[in-house]
């Protein structure tokens, strides 16, 4: 098989794991909190129970990164990670006490944190003109997940009978569920997932990084544009074994990425804040507006069970499609172009949220119209943002710590899911603030993005082609 069919089935791969996340939180959040109800869990135990998830993600991604970019591979790290979504999906179906579901919920986000090594890997495996298709199609099968998953809850809930020593009912089901759909994930990583080499290796031509160690070390933080522009050299597979030695064993000889790597000067760089912020800024949006459509869903459209459920499945629809028309319109425009575009959808569907959801009038019909638009308008500026984001973030970082640079963002994107529910969870009933705040921190991000504008897009890259006629 060829590298082309082999990164073919490896991405396919890396879609089902992503969807069996969405699937894993669609059928866990609708039974957790009577299930922590049963084990007599305090009410604060389902925001414990949810962000311990987001914490350990946050704490292990950025080492899993590490890992990664120091060993060049992934499918071991990923075959390592889904051992604690296993092990923590069990834990949540026995179930004895509350405090050993929390733990579930903290030991099963461990495997969650080799999302970072998944970014890595495919920043890696994609040429830049390609990269943010790729990334919007991988987040949509997460949100395939999501739209799926309650469809799973359905025959989950039915179920009532013993397991050996355990209870197998409408609550514990989606452990044992879980946990046998990731070890069947374990047999498909194991048979067609690969860590095939990076796209700049194929079809005989390898691209070299010509580093001035020297230089490097007093290179100031905030430099001209032209300090941050890297070189390359072609080397053309008729002169790879010649030059082999020469000129790319300096390089190669170096096999630890992060020999020069300093944090300050990868991470405190004006378009590096921008992005992170920009993911700080998304996720804690998305998280506030999930905990407060809820209880608002509730108060003024009296939505039951059934209602929520058929409102979240319309969200999830709208948000898969407008993945999809990212990934085209990925193919059209630059990344800093669909973030701007979807940071002023997001700005103009906070707005109406604050005129006309704060304080509603004008009868049920048009309470609910104001609601579906501003949700709409709310879920249809998320892909843009999100998208465009985490293929800008891939550009103006380096390649070769691009698996620990991951883990930073998504722990930057961990803490805001985190935060984000805690912010909500007590302003449901003071809309103006809440939504003020989420309103404040768009148009911040947007003026940011604004000054920062030129600097959004991946540096310049020099070749310097090798040929017969200039000997090298």
């Amino acid at each position: 098989m060829d590298n082309t069919h082999k990164r073919t089935l490896t991405f396919l791969t890396i879609g089902l794991i992503f969807m069996l996340s969405g699937i894993e939180y669609a059928v866990i959040l609708p039974t957790i909190w009577k299930y922590l109800q049963i084990l007599e869990a305090p009410p604060y135990f389902l925001g414990l129970g949810l962000s311990a998830f987001s914490l350990s993600g946050l704490l292990t991604g950025p080492l899993f990164g590490f890992w990664s970019d120091r060993s060049k591979t992934t499918k071991s790290i990923i075959l390592f990670s889904n051992l604690f979504e296993i092990a923590g999906n069990f834990m949540y179906f026995i179930g004895y006490s509350r405090w050993l579901l929390l733990s579930s919920r903290f030991v099963a986000g461990i495997g969650a944190g080799a999302g970072s090594s998944i970014f890595g890997f495919l920043t890696r495996s994609t040429l830049p003109e390609e990269r943010a298709g790729i990334f919007a199609a991988i987040m949509a099968c997460r949100q395939v997940g999501l739209l799926v998953g309650p469809a799973f809850n359905l025959f989950l809930r039915l179920c009532d009978f013993k397991l050996g020593p355990f209870v197998v009912n409408k609550y514990t089901s989606p452990g044992i569920f879980m946990c046998l759909l990731w070890v069947l994930l374990q047999f498909v990583v194991l048979t067609i997932y690969w860590d095939v080499p990076p796209i700049s290796s194929e079809g005989g031509a390898i691209m070299m990084e010509i580093k001035q160690e020297e230089e490097e070390e007093g290179v100031p933080l905030m430099g001209s544009d032209e300090d941050l522009v890297h070189s390359y050299r072609a080397v053309n597979s008729d002169q790879l074994e010649t030059s082999f030695s020469s000129e790319m064993q300096p390089v190669h000889g170096a096999m630890n990425p992060f020999k020069n790597f300093n944090a300050s000067r990868e991470f405190l760089r004006e378009e590096v804040i921008v992005v992170l912020t920009a993911q700080f800024i998304t996720f804690f949006n998305q998280t506030a507006l999930e905990t407060m459509v809820t209880p608002l869903t509730q108060r003024y459209f009296s939505f039951g069970e059934l209602g929520n459920s058929l409102m979240y499945s319309l969200c999830g629809v709208e948000v898969i499609l407008g993945f999809f028309f990212v990934r085209w319109l990925s193919r059209k425009v630059e990344d800093r172009v669909v973030l701007a575009v979807g940071l002023v959808i997001c700005c103009t569907a906070c707005i109406w949220c604050l005129i006309f959801l704060c304080n509603p009038r004008g009868g049920y019909g048009w309470e609910l119209s104001a609601f579906i638009i501003g949700v709409f308008l709310q879920l249809l500026g998320l892909p843009f943002v999100a998208v465009s984001q985490v293929s800008l973030f891939s550009k103006v970082t380096a390649e070769k710590t691009q698996g620990f640079s991951q883990g930073v963002r998504r722990s930057v994107g961990g803490l805001a899911t985190i935060l984000g529910p805690l912010w909500a969870g007590g302003l449901t009933n003071n809309l103006y603030i809440m939504l003020g705040m989420m309103l404040a921190l768009l148009i911040m991000i947007t003026v940011m993005t604004v000054l920062s504008y030129e600097r959004l897009a991946e540096p310049r890259v020099v070749q310097c082609a090798q040929s017969s006629d200039s000997g090298g």
